[in-house]
């Protein structure tokens, strides 16, 4: 199973993919931030956002897309932001017909880092680990939680393998 984590945002998108093989071992493919150009207006950054996640779900052809859950910041601007970024992740999904799998921020962290209020620090310690990236490898903050989520679908997914439901999937969806 091929997985492609989105950390929404309207000046920087994370992405990460990684895949499950057949012994069950976790894979990295490909991470990165997606940068729009800060000094674009909104409608012209969110459009670069859409054009390149869907040539990105074109080249690596995940079988799902997870996302954080959508929750309600201390600024409510800044939520506006990344829900309009969210819902650029939500069309590349829905045009090419990709799964897509929502998790909420504390789910991401005890899947990956084994304690749901892990700081960022830890959750990138752990996404290092699990995927076998060493310090040389550049990482940044976006692509890591990016990462996380990608291998929390594959964990999530796999645990609903493991309780009897159809192979991946997921009893949220």
């Amino acid at each position: 199973m091929r997985v492609m984590g989105v950390d929404p945002g309207s000046i920087v998108t994370g992405f990460g993919i990684v895949e499950r093989d057949h012994a069950g071992a976790i894979r990295f493919l490909a991470a990165g931030a997606l940068r729009p150009g800060g000094r674009a207006n909104l409608a012209a950054r969110l459009h670069a956002i859409h054009r390149e996640l869907l040539e990105l779900v074109a080249a690596h052809t995940p079988d799902a897309i997870s996302l954080e859950r959508a929750f309600v910041a201390i600024n409510v601007q800044s939520a506006f932001r990344i829900g309009e970024a969210r819902a650029m992740a939500l069309l590349a999904a829905a045009e090419h017909g990709v799964g897509l799998f929502e998790y909420a921020p504390s789910e991401v962290k005890l899947m990956v880092a084994g304690y749901g209020r892990a700081d960022k620090a830890q959750v990138k310690l752990m996404v290092r680990r699990t995927l076998g990236l060493d310090e040389s490898f550049a990482l940044a903050d976006d692509a890591s939680d990016a990462l996380a989520l990608a291998v929390c679908h594959l964990t999530m997914s796999r645990i609903a393998v493991g309780h009897g439901a159809a192979a991946g999937a997921d009893p949220r969806r």
